[in-house]
């Protein structure tokens, strides 16, 4: 008897947790929600999407906006489906992350009032003045002998992260060609300093080491330069030093898009 009555309890307890445990997966799922912005689908909870009181998905959520359903259930939002991905990475982190190079900040923005979020609004409009003033100054590198500045390249462009693009580039080429020996030159923010600029029997500068080996010519920074900028789509303005007559021969590059 007292293992029949041991039995049935074990059975009730085993009966209760599978229900507890069924109610809590049933409010998991329904936690769940799916949306169809413009065409692609999103899954994430819901306490992602009420982050905000008084937005659009909070409201939508909530009962307070009707919104349509698309022929599966899902809720059918008509926006820009892949810009979506940046408003809710936005309710997640609670802060702007875009991805380098982001170009569409206008249309966020206008995302970004449709859905109400004013502080998202904020940000991208602060981003967005931001790169237009960024845009409107000069930015520039100099490639210079540490012991003349003279001696060397400047390279003026109004695009700071073509600036930064074409710098890592130099330093790539430049620290390979070295073979091993970084000291040859150092890099700041805006200037890259060799330690040996020397000028051979024709006038070309030469990169030394110090036991004289040849590591690359002037000209082949500056090669590099202007086909990293037709890469990205930028132009030959002018060469600011027209006086010599050719591209390889003048001091400065001037690139605009």
């Amino acid at each position: 008897m007292e293992r029949k009555a041991s039995r049935r309890e074990n059975e009730c307890e085993e009966k209760i947790s599978n229900s507890e445990s069924s109610e809590l997966d049933k409010e998991y799922k329904t936690s769940l929600i799916t949306l169809n912005v413009g065409g692609y689908l999103y899954i994430t909870q819901k306490q992602t999407l009420t982050k905000y009181p008084d937005s659009f998905l909070e409201g939508i959520i909530n009962g307070r906006i009707m919104c349509p359903f698309d022929t599966d259930g899902h809720y059918f939002i008509d926006r820009d489906g892949l810009l979506f991905r940046h408003i809710l990475n936005f309710l997640r982190n609670g802060e702007l992350l875009l991805p380098e190079g982001f170009r569409e900040n206008q249309l966020l923005a206008q995302e970004a009032e449709f859905f109400q979020l004013k502080v998202l609004s904020e940000a991208v409009k602060s981003r967005w003045e931001k790169e237009q003033l960024a845009s409107r100054e000069t930015t520039f590198l100099e490639i210079t002998d540490s012991h003349d500045r003279s001696q060397g390249l400047r390279i003026f462009c109004n695009a700071p992260e073509f600036i930064a693009k074409i710098k890592s580039r130099i330093v790539l080429v430049s620290k390979s060609r070295l073979d091993g020996f970084p000291e040859e030159f150092s890099v700041s923010s805006n200037i890259i300093q060799f330690k040996y600029f020397i000028k051979s029997e024709n006038g070309t500068r030469l990169v030394l080491k110090e036991d004289n080996t040849f590591v690359c010519t002037l000209e082949t920074l500056k090669f590099e330069a202007i086909m990293t900028a037709l890469k990205c789509g930028f132009r030959l303005l002018t060469s600011l030093d027209c006086s010599r007559g050719s591209i390889v021969h003048s001091d400065a590059l001037h690139f605009i898009k």
